[in-house]
């Protein structure tokens, strides 16, 4: 028995085996870590893109007709205003998008869209990841207000 594990032992050589698998290792932790970087830059993309389109739609938001306002008629967006407002604040930040104001006056909605540029993912051919932003505002007048506003 001890010539046979002899003759076993001589015949396998493991030298050089411990190399491929730590290189095997290092490959995948290295493909983790980009899926853990790019993954969350992308989810802080998408939160920019969100509390940008936000902040144009509050932007957009603020752009009541004035005739209906004064008059006492009603409280609501003037919608080219409004869409000229949320453009406005989108250029000034740098961003593109889409703003849509509701067919009644009274809600106005903006989507942003932009890309993450990645920085491990470019090595499998993943060069950028697609965001989208959403926002909205909706005019609320003597609903929910507190009193002596």
């Amino acid at each position: 028995m001890i010539f046979q594990r002899r003759g076993l032992q001589a015949g396998f050589d493991d030298r050089g085996g411990v190399t491929v698998f730590v290189a095997v290792c290092v490959v995948a932790l290295l493909g983790i870590i980009g899926l853990a970087v790019d993954g969350g830059s992308r989810m802080r993309a998408v939160e920019r893109a969100d509390f940008i389109a936000g902040e144009a739609a509050r932007a957009g938001g603020q752009a009541i007709d004035p005739a209906q306002a004064i008059t006492g008629e009603a409280i609501v967006v003037g919608p080219q205003d409004a869409a000229a407002a949320a453009r406005a604040y989108l250029g000034s930040v740098g961003a593109t998008g889409t703003v849509s104001v509701s067919g009644d006056g009274t809600t106005l909605t903006v989507t942003v869209t932009d890309a993450y540029d990645t920085k491990f993912l470019s090595v499998a051919g993943i060069g950028s990841l697609a965001v989208t932003g959403h926002g909205k505002a909706t005019l609320l007048y003597g609903v929910n207000a507190p009193e002596g506003t």
